[in-house]
């Protein structure tokens, strides 16, 4: 329990400071939505990371130790004998393959109206999130959608400890990551879930799989986000390098593919 969460205020912490401080133009020049936390507002922060704490104290900590008693029955979580390097990367693809089933369908339910406005609508206070908001959740959320999805695949498979470690700890980062905000050089792109945080009903999974069996990424796969949902390789913003297309109003003299008439 201690190395994700250590991983996971480690790598927020860094985002937490770009977040609040005034411009650190090094890592603005990468935000997606570039009008919003500039910087954020050090009263929301503190209500998030309130929030997190409490859902990491008192929800995710008794959930762990009970996988862990649950493992325990079905076999030796801390054997002296580490797992091959192969079998781990194979437990952490099927650990992926079902947090994706898991965490769609049932963050699709979170958005029913019924559950949304009772549950899931304070996840989505942040239309442009940062990272710590990846666990701000109403606590049955926080049990049914953030951490089964992470603990089944750990459960189902009898894992060693220092795999269930390994996976957690990914899985907060890129769940941060999907929430920072910023399309950094060499990290996974943010453009996807940072989209579902805009428009709400679209891009609900992880990988995209589901999304795109169910079409409930068909908005989003007509945006210049989804042009943009790519490994970062160089240096230069993608908002630079993939601009959003100029928005002309009724009054300009000029539209798009119409030249304009000469005299």
């Amino acid at each position: 329990m201690l190395v994700p969460t250590f991983c996971f205020w480690v790598f927020n912490g860094f985002l937490l400071m770009a977040d609040t401080m005034r411009k650190p133009a090094f890592i603005t020049r990468y935000r997606i939505q570039q009008d919003k936390n500039n910087p954020v507002e050090l009263e929301r922060v503190w209500r998030v990371v309130k929030v997190v704490v409490w859902n990491q104290v008192f929800l995710s900590v008794p959930l762990v130790v009970l996988t862990y008693i649950l493992m325990s029955w079905r076999g030796e979580p801390c054997a002296p004998e580490l797992p091959t390097f192969h079998w781990v990367l194979l437990e952490l693809a099927v650990c992926g393959l079902l947090e994706e089933v898991l965490f769609y369908y049932s963050h699709r339910l979170f958005h029913h109206p019924f559950f949304y406005k009772r549950i899931h609508k304070i996840h989505h206070e942040w239309t442009a999130p940062i990272g710590v908001v990846s666990l701000y959740a109403h606590p049955v959320e926080h049990v049914f959608s953030n951490m089964l999805p992470a603990l089944m695949g750990p459960l189902l498979l009898g894992s060693h400890m220092a795999t269930t470690s390994l996976w957690f700890s990914v899985a907060l980062v890129v769940t941060s990551i999907s929430h920072c905000g910023y399309h950094l050089p060499l990290l996974p792109s943010p453009e996807f879930h940072d989209f579902h945080h805009l428009k709400f009903n679209q891009c609900y999974g992880v990988l995209g799989v589901l999304d795109r069996l169910h079409g409930t990424d068909d908005k989003f796969r007509q945006t210049k986000e989804y042009e943009r949902h790519v490994l970062l390789l160089g240096f230069t913003p993608l908002t630079q390098s993939i601009p959003d297309t100029p928005k002309y109003k009724s009054g300009d003299l000029k539209t798009p593919n119409t030249p304009m008439k000469q005299e």
